[in-house]
């Protein structure tokens, strides 16, 4: 015997079911104030109780709107970017907005015209780009957006007066961790930094400058190298480090892959951590909790970035709250003490 399909719920089931129009039930599931509370309750379990889903298509055919966004971005290898993304599609699927992403092939790809072309062409409301600033490369695309570009924002960028910009705190994030290594009586501190065309590579290095000079050490290049923000490089920057800077006693790395890579050459040349160095990292992998030791690391709100970009965006999108227009907004950081240090 053949399985009849099941039949799915319509609106005129909800409006039969509650005893109103189906306009009722469609200023329901578009929360409109025009609807008593009691008639609103009664619908909203009906919708429950049927398993009822509004159809995003008809939505967007009726209102002419197409309830989409656009993300541009580059390097979804990198984990910062990933966990980006995961906050940007949470709080795209709790808004009942769909997302249609673009990676550029790389971050100083020379023309995005084409890439936002292509999601105007497909009735974008709003753009995040998300491409992490490296040399000009998001200078370069703010001068490129055409005068009908839709409301767009940038994230973990510099600050331009004409575009709303989310940022993650990576100086002062830097500066809290190279602080806490001088209140544990460290006070020869190194760096291995990323590489520096990078804008958060750049942050990073000057909260460990600006840590420094505030405790009175004088900085030199010396106490500093830099690797591309993998392990290996980790481990080759630490390497040429030590020979320079042979007496440090402890290293801020500017991301945990790279701490790693220190935490394997301090194994292998049998370097105590953190009796004898000091090791905190930057991002807050998931791994590093289970590097040997443990590594104290700056964490940042990736995933409350993606969210909060949404909700800028549609709340600029809704024009229910401009305020974040042209404007630049800052998620602070926190340390995460483990065994790397005292």
């Amino acid at each position: 015997m053949s399985r009849q399909p099941l039949q799915k719920a319509t609106i005129k089931d909800i409006a039969s079911m509650c005893e109103v129009s189906t306009q009722t039930v469609s200023r329901v599931i578009n929360k409109r104030p025009d609807v008593s509370p009691r008639t609103r309750a009664a619908v909203e379990k009906a919708i429950a109780e049927m398993g009822y889903q509004p159809s995003a298509l008809a939505r967007s055919l009726v209102q002419q709107r197409s309830y989409t966004l656009g993300f541009i971005t580059a390097g979804l290898r990198y984990v910062g970017v990933s966990l980006t993304l995961n906050g940007i599609t949470e709080q795209c699927e709790a808004s009942n907005y769909a997302l249609l992403l673009k990676e550029l092939p790389r971050f100083d790809t020379p023309n995005i015209v084409p890439v936002i072309e292509s999601l105007i062409s497909h009735q974008v409301e709003g753009i995040i780009f998300a491409a992490s600033e490296l040399n000009e490369n998001v200078k370069i695309a703010q001068a490129q957006l055409p005068s009908f570009c839709p409301p767009i924002i940038f994230l973990k960028c510099q600050a331009n007066p004409n575009y709303t910009t989310l940022n993650i705190d990576n100086q002062g994030g830097a500066r809290k961790a190279v602080e806490y290594l001088f209140s544990v009586g460290r006070r020869k501190i190194g760096l291995i930094a990323g590489p520096l065309e990078w804008l958060e590579a750049r942050q990073r290095k000057q909260g460990w400058e600006e840590a420094l000079k505030n405790s009175g050490v004088a900085v030199s290049d010396r106490q500093w190298a830099q690797g591309n923000w993998s392990s290996a490089s980790g481990e080759s920057a630490f390497a040429e480090l030590i020979q320079n800077y042979p007496d440090l006693d402890a290293v801020f790395v500017s991301n945990d892959q790279m701490a790693l890579g220190v935490l394997h050459y301090a194994h292998a040349h049998k370097i105590a951590v953190p009796e004898q160095l000091a090791v905190i990292g930057f991002d807050n992998l998931v791994e590093s909790a289970h590097f040997s030791p443990s590594l104290t690391t700056v964490t940042h709100p990736l995933r409350e970035l993606g969210i909060l970009a949404v909700k800028t965006l549609l709340a600029q999108i809704e024009g229910t709250d401009l305020r974040f227009s042209g404007n630049t907004f800052t998620l602070q950081t926190e340390l995460l003490l483990r065994d790397s240090t005292p």
